[in-house]
């Protein structure tokens, strides 16, 4: 079974050679992204493994197919990046749906503390020897109002830790979780009643730009905004609006919708063209992450190990149909 892995990272490498190698599967680690450009890339292989910012569409998919490729294997939950409607009867489909809950839900939370108890900003003041506590203050998280939108995994997971700090939680989701014992409400009045508004939904034709100038025009003044999930759950340039005009406090943000050519890069010797991205970075009140909420050790591993049950499953004939992505008409 020979694999083409797209967007290899030096920390994707570990984890897949320790479950592959055993399992018989022959990887060959490329650098670039899959998309139109590099499907060549993929000549010869049984499966391609892909990524957040690889691009699969519907021309990458039918070359794919004509090369006698049988499966794309995402090591991601994520699939809006593929078309799966392409992919019907042609190839077959699976993700990652929950390689660590907790790891997406623990960073959300991390960003909070640091954007509130203005962490970031205190570090770099010490490593100079300033100690000044001017503009340093934050608010307490105590009794204060999240307003969580997605309540899968880790969305619950986030819940979970929110009540710890004693927060109050409202949820959305389209299909609630049963017996979560959550407060779901309509997204009125979640935007209405958070102080706090963290984003663990997918992104779909329904979500996307959920938060938007309508959404931001009906929360309270001074709200903050997590995203960890898909950057374009968000429209960034009403979210700028919302920030320049004292509506949104602050904005923690872990992905970006147009982040495909930057994140995972280093752009420090470069000029960074992408204006919007630019103002945010540029705004005190905003912090942004390079799309590594995932990231952790334990991640890392349930993603790789994932991933190749997924592939030997399939190529056994035993497809792993909890993992499988189909096009519903």
């Amino acid at each position: 079974m020979k694999l083409a892995f797209f967007d290899t990272k030096s920390y994707d490498i570990p984890g897949f050679d320790r479950y592959a190698i055993p399992a018989g599967i022959e990887i060959k680690y490329y650098e670039p992204n899959l998309n139109r450009d590099t499907v060549s890339l993929a000549n010869g292989f049984d499966a391609v493994c892909v990524f957040v910012n690889d691009t699969v569409d519907a021309e990458v998919v039918e070359k794919l197919y004509t090369m006698g490729v049988k499966a794309i294997v995402l090591r991601c939950a994520g699939f809006n990046n593929v078309d799966i409607k392409a992919c019907e009867g042609k190839l077959r489909v699976f993700r990652v749906p929950a390689y660590s809950p907790h790891a997406v839900a623990e960073h959300a939370m991390a960003l909070l503390l640091t954007i509130n108890r203005r962490t970031h900003k205190a570090y770099i003041r010490t490593r100079d020897f300033n100690f000044s506590l001017q503009g340093l203050a934050g608010f307490d998280l105590y009794g204060k109002t999240v307003g969580i939108i997605g309540t899968g995994k880790i969305g619950r997971v986030f819940a979970d830790i929110c009540k710890g700090f004693g927060m109050n939680v409202l949820a959305y989701d389209k299909f609630p979780a049963a017996n979560s014992g959550l407060n779901y409400v309509e997204l009125p009045e979640l935007f209405a009643k958070s102080d706090i508004i963290s984003l663990h939904c997918p992104l779909t034709d329904e979500t996307r730009h959920i938060i938007n100038a309508d959404s931001i025009a009906m929360m309270k003044k001074g709200v903050t905004i997590i995203n960890t999930s898909r950057g374009a759950l968000v429209n960034t340039e009403d979210l700028i609006t919302g920030i320049k005009d004292r509506k949104v406090g602050a904005a923690c943000l872990d992905v970006y919708e147009e982040e495909g050519d930057l994140f995972y890069e280093d752009c420090s010797g470069h000029i960074v063209e992408d204006d919007k991205l630019v103002r945010l970075i540029a705004m005190p009140n905003v912090i942004v992450t390079s799309h590594q909420a995932f990231l952790t050790n334990e991640a890392l591993d349930n993603i790789a190990a994932t991933t190749v049950n997924n592939l030997t499953r399939f190529f056994s004939g035993d497809p792993d149909t909890t993992t499988e992505v189909c096009y519903h008409k």
